[in-house]
């Protein structure tokens, strides 16, 4: 919902809000906040609040280290977990130079700068993700350890299905959040579990991204458990679903998914950012070939079945720690780049990766094989200098 200042000004005041967290992230997509009482929402909404920039890796140095906060007045939240008397909320904020002029590692507005280059092409896109997570154990003292909650399979029920209440609970904060899932189930993997949402316009879709990470880390917390979103120690995966349409009403989806398979392998090292990510591709559903076809799960892109307002392309190679904001920026202008080139759409590959022969896999270009085999190949793009800036380019290639 849109608030004026003076809106939140009044709604702080009416709903008991003692605590605001000015929410911003790092480049890598953690979630950072400063907390600060009410009556420092004047100076926030103003001049913004300042912070050491040079505290958070690839933000400055102690040459430049200032840096400010000002509220997006659309994000207000609260956060349900906190208790009811002396309530939190939550602001996500814009980053901005001591002048006022938006700081160039802000991932969020990158992401909305993406929205509006593609809107002044007559062009929108809608974002929707499935994020895997394992439940593990904690020990005696708290810890997390590696063992899993439970060993069902997928789609099992309880009991062998011990994180049913815990993704009820997720599901609940997360509509209390004003952010829709679509359908929650135990995964594959023993203790992993998968929440899906609905589609939403690109930076909705990225900051329910990054709230859901924080909510299923809580709700865990909560519940005397560890969440981990990683790659690792045992398997996770991010399937991206998008969509784009045309203000002409031209079926512009071939063209979007034709510009995302020609820059897909210099978008990698932003996608997939640990080396435990690149033991994935090839297995385990993480596909390793720069293919698509329709409904196929070894695919790079499939095109799952559905008519509509449901018909989408689904990416299958991230993970779950990358920026979603990042990411879907280089997808935005991948897209817009294969728009603009009227790119033809390769053959689809209606083949199993995962059993075909070397004789046929061989024909198929892949991703890239390691973390310093995208970065190289992210170092030197074209694509990819275009389209991010300078200080996030030189921070996930160093």
């Amino acid at each position: 919902m849109k608030y004026s200042e003076s809106e939140i000004r009044q709604y702080v005041a009416e709903e008991d809000v003692k605590f605001l967290r000015m929410t911003f992230f790092d480049l890598t997509g953690n979630q950072k906040n400063m907390s600060i009482l009410p009556d420092a929402l004047d100076r926030a909404f103003s001049a913004g609040i300042a912070f050491d920039a040079s505290a958070i890796p690839g933000f400055g140095d102690e040459l430049r280290s200032d840096l400010f906060l000002q509220p997006d007045t659309s994000t207000l939240c609260l956060l349900p977990w906190r208790p009811d008397h002396g309530r939190v909320a939550r602001l996500f904020c814009r980053i901005l130079h001591s002048d006022g002029t938006p700081f160039e590692g802000d991932s969020r507005a990158l992401l909305q700068k993406a929205v509006d280059d593609a809107a002044a092409m007559g062009v929108s896109f809608a974002f929707g993700s499935e994020m895997e997570f394992y439940l593990f154990r904690r020990d005696e003292n708290g810890e997390p350890t590696t063992i899993p909650y439970d060993r069902a399979g997928y789609m099992d029920i309880a009991p062998e299905d011990k994180g049913e209440n815990v993704r009820r609970e997720i599901c609940l904060t997360l509509e209390q959040m004003g952010i829709r899932p679509e359908c929650s189930h135990h995964e594959q993997g023993p203790g992993q579990n998968e929440i899906d949402f609905r589609y939403a316009e690109p930076v909705k879709a990225a900051d329910d991204a990054v709230t859901f990470r924080t909510v299923v880390n809580t709700v865990a917390l909560r519940n005397g458990l560890a969440a981990d979103f990683s790659p690792k120690p045992l398997r996770n995966g991010m399937h991206i679903n998008l969509s784009a349409r045309s203000s002409t009403g031209e079926d512009i989806m071939p063209q979007v998914i034709a510009g995302i398979l020609s820059h897909i392998a210099d978008m990698t090292a932003f996608l997939n950012t640990t080396p435990a990510s690149y033991q994935r591709f090839g297995s385990y559903k993480a596909p390793r070939y720069i293919s698509w076809s329709s409904e196929n799960r070894s695919q790079l892109i499939r095109i799952p079945a559905a008519e509509g307002e449901y018909r989408r392309a689904e990416l299958r190679s991230p993970d779950p720690i990358c920026n979603p904001y990042i990411a879907y920026t280089l997808l935005i202008y991948a897209g817009l780049d294969g728009i603009r080139r009227r790119a033809e759409l390769p053959a689809s590959a209606d083949i199993n990766f995962y059993t075909a022969s070397e004789d046929i896999r061989s024909q198929y270009k892949t991703l890239p094989a390691t973390l310093a085999d995208a970065k190289a190949a992210a170092k030197t793009s074209e694509f990819i200098v275009s389209s991010l800036p300078r200080i996030v380019v030189e921070y996930y290639t160093k």
